[in-house]
C-alpha cells in the first residue's frame, strides 16, 4: 500500500471539473488526480476549511453513523482504476472485525477529511494513474502543473474558491 496525503480540491480548466489531488507521502511523491462531482468537492473543501453546515451533510451523517454503531474508520483505500474510473473502500474496524465497504473515492476522501483518517492506494493504482508534477512551494495555493493549462486557470480557481466559500446546503435541494 502507498500512503497518500490530501493536497486539496482544484478545478480542471478545460472542463471546469473539480478534481481532488492526492500525493504520495514518500517515494516519488507522485500525485493522483481524481475527478469528482461539484457537491463532493464542496463537501471535501468544507471539511478542509473546518466549516460545519447548519445540518449534517451526507458525509457528516456517515461519520455520525459510524460512531453510533461503534465502528472506527481505520483507513481509506483507493483500490483500483478501471477505464479511468477509480474505486475505493472504507476499511472499518467493527465489534465483529474488519469490514471493507466499497464506495466512490470522493465519498471516501470526504469522510477521511472529516475524521483525519489515513488515505492509501494500491501500488498498481499509483503506477497506473499517478503523475509526476510540481506542486510548487506552497501546496495549499499551488496548482497541478499541466501542459494544457491556460492563463485563465487562476481565474477559474478563484471562481471555484468563491463557489466553495459561498455554498449553501439549500443549493442542492431539488
Amino acid at each position: 500500500m502507498v500512503e497518500l496525503e490530501l493536497i486539496g480540491v482544484r478545478v480542471e480548466v478545460v472542463g471546469n471539473t473539480p478534481v481532488i489531488i492526492l500525493r504520495e507521502r514518500d517515494g516519488d511523491r507522485r500525485v493522483l488526480p481524481i475527478y469528482i462531482g461539484k457537491p463532493e468537492a464542496a463537501s471535501i473543501q468544507w471539511a478542509l476549511d473546518g466549516l460545519e453546515p447548519p445540518r449534517p451533510l451526507t458525509h457528516d451523517l456517515i461519520v455520525d453513523l459510524l460512531g453510533a454503531l461503534g465502528a472506527l474508520l481505520e483507513r481509506v483505500v483507493i483500490t483500483d482504476v478501471v477505464d479511468g474510473v477509480f474505486h475505493a473502500e472504507l476499511v472499518l474496524q467493527t465489534r465483529t472485525g474488519v469490514v471493507n465497504v466499497s464506495c466512490r473515492p470522493s465519498d471516501a476522501v470526504a469522510v477521511a477529511a472529516r475524521t483525519g483518517t489515513h488515505i492509501q492506494c494500491t501500488t498498481a493504482v499509483i503506477d497506473d494513474a499517478g503523475k509526476f508534477a510540481d506542486l510548487g512551494d506552497n501546496d495549499e495555493e499551488s496548482d497541478l502543473i499541466d501542459d494544457e493549462a491556460t492563463p485563465d486557470e487562476s481565474e477559474l480557481l478563484g471562481e471555484f474558491r468563491d463557489f466553495i466559500e459561498n455554498i449553501n446546503p439549500d443549493d442542492f435541494k431539488p
